[in-house]
């Protein structure tokens, strides 16, 4: 009787090399960030948000994120006459220092007098209980990016549904029947190809009013386009097929032979140009949120967030803009690479033998 064979435990050098190569296939880091800084937070927001994001604390303004101690933030100027306060920014006194100002460089501000006092005022260290620090109005911003997430993968998600069902839809039309109906949907896909989305989208939402249901809107109908001129193309190749020509011999329907036979055809590169229009629409809805004509404050966003702390990098507020800005680039770039590696995949002209 043959006794059975051993195997090797799974923390081996080979057995590691080739898990190694295994998820090397796979784009396993933007997978994660896109997991961790849109989807995750996106979905468990209300969980994993320790503040609320948009009650205000002036109490906790601009505080540094948890790592950072005491920084100046500004010297005071006291004068002996008045008695009033002048503060002036670290830029303007860096050479100053705490006590009267006779001696010291007195060109530095016009506000600044022989024998004035000058005073330091140092800004409270960050506190782990808000590990990114908070704005000007004292809100959390860990809580705000989290929240910020969610309108983000919300606004996406329906822009792509909305514009892609409608490009679809029309695309299939346009290439399954040919004559006049392609032509009038080629036309009118050119003329919306050649508008430019952002600015588009401002002037609209200008004109009607922010908000996310008419930001969803507008950015739908001005995506639908590429849709529909990707799968209008496949749909003509699609129909020089002979299975095409037997569906229609056997007595199948116009309908049925878009649905069962012309749309599965097209399905894969949908997807890819849908994961790639993810970073697409999160790019407009922030732009838009950052100059004030998308999703209106105080409702968190990405955009928003970052326009809040564009003054303050100056001040060394430095936090406020920059982590929102890093979750843009890195969520964009992410989706932008999983589309590709689906690209990849997903058509065969470009797999590797």
């Amino acid at each position: 009787m043959d006794s059975p064979a051993i195997s090797s435990p799974w923390y081996t050098p080979s057995r590691m090399v080739n898990a190694f190569k295994a998820a090397n296939r796979f784009p396993i880091i933007p997978l994660l960030i896109v997991l961790i800084m849109l989807v995750i937070p996106a979905a468990f927001a209300p969980y994993l948000a320790a503040h609320d994001p948009i009650e205000s604390d002036l109490s906790n303004s601009l505080e540094p994120p948890g790592w950072m101690g005491s920084k100046v933030s500004s010297k005071t100027v006291v004068q002996r006459v008045s008695d009033g306060r002048t503060e002036i920014s670290i830029n303007n006194a860096r050479r100053l220092v705490e006590g009267t100002a006779r001696g010291q460089a007195l060109e530095l501000s016009d506000d600044l007098k022989l024998g004035d006092e000058v005073q330091i005022v140092q800004r409270a260290s960050g506190s782990w209980t808000r590990p990114l620090g908070t704005d000007k109005q004292g809100r959390d911003l860990l809580s705000r990016m989290i929240y910020g997430a969610r309108v983000s993968l919300i606004v996406s998600l329906t822009v792509i549904a909305i514009a892609g069902s409608l490009g679809t839809a029309l695309g299939i039309i346009a290439g399954y029947f040919g004559g006049w109906v392609d032509y009038l949907i080629s036309r009118t896909i050119d003329v919306a190809l050649a508008v430019p989305a952002i600015l588009v989208a401002l002037v609209l939402v200008v004109v009607v009013g922010p908000g996310m249901t008419v930001l969803i809107g507008i950015i739908s109908g001005l995506l639908w386009s590429q849709y529909a001129r990707l799968v209008r193309g496949e749909t003509l190749t699609i129909m020089t097929q002979d299975y095409i020509s037997r569906a229609r011999v056997a007595g199948s329907s116009h309908f049925r032979i878009m649905l069962r036979h012309v749309f599965p055809n097209v399905f894969n590169n949908l997807i890819v140009l849908a994961t790639l229009q993810v970073g697409f629409v999160i790019i407009i809805e922030s732009s838009l949120s950052f100059i004030g004509a998308g999703i209106p404050r105080p409702t968190p966003s990405w955009g928003s967030i970052t326009a809040d702390g564009r003054a303050l990098i100056i001040e060394t507020a430095w936090w406020v803009s920059l982590f929102p800005g890093l979750a843009i680039v890195l969520t964009v770039l992410s989706v932008n690479l999983l589309g590709d590696w689906l690209r990849d995949k997903l058509d065969p002209k470009l797999r590797q033998i």
